[in-house]
């Protein structure tokens, strides 16, 4: 890696004139830096916790489960339900309570975060009750 001799004190100018002395193979490491330094300064990034709270508000019930938990719940309200998907139904339902438990305490632990109430970072976030069952 090349070195560039750098004054306490530069205009952008000379940081400009000294960067023209860098070899080319390392212009594009220092140009994808750059770029990467921009990105972090223009845009807003999650911490380590936050990324954890997203990935614990977003994981939910598997596609499958839900299909099935779905058909249950149309057996259970058609009344052909029989006892084993009555209890394979309550597991299920337990399943998603718990679920759902987990999701709403990591969007508490998120608004508190930053300090914005829970109903105003769910709305930011397009998350709305849903009153599936």
């Amino acid at each position: 890696m090349a070195t560039i001799p750098v004054q306490a004190q530069m205009s952008t100018e000379q940081l400009l004139s000294a960067l023209e002395e860098i070899p080319p193979q390392e212009f594009s490491t220092l140009v994808d830096h750059l770029v990467v330094l921009r990105a972090e300064r223009r845009e807003p990034h999650l911490d380590e916790t936050e990324t954890a709270l997203f990935l614990e508000i977003n994981q939910g019930m598997s596609p499958t489960a839900h299909r099935r938990f779905r058909e249950l719940v149309a057996k259970r309200e058609a009344e052909v339900i029989t006892p084993e998907e009555l209890a394979e139904l309550i597991d299920l339902t337990d399943q998603r309570e718990a679920d759902h438990a987990r999701r709403m305490a990591a969007l508490g632990v998120l608004a508190q975060l930053r300090s914005v109430p829970l109903t105003d970072l769910m709305t930011t976030l397009g998350i709305a009750p849903t009153a599936d069952a």
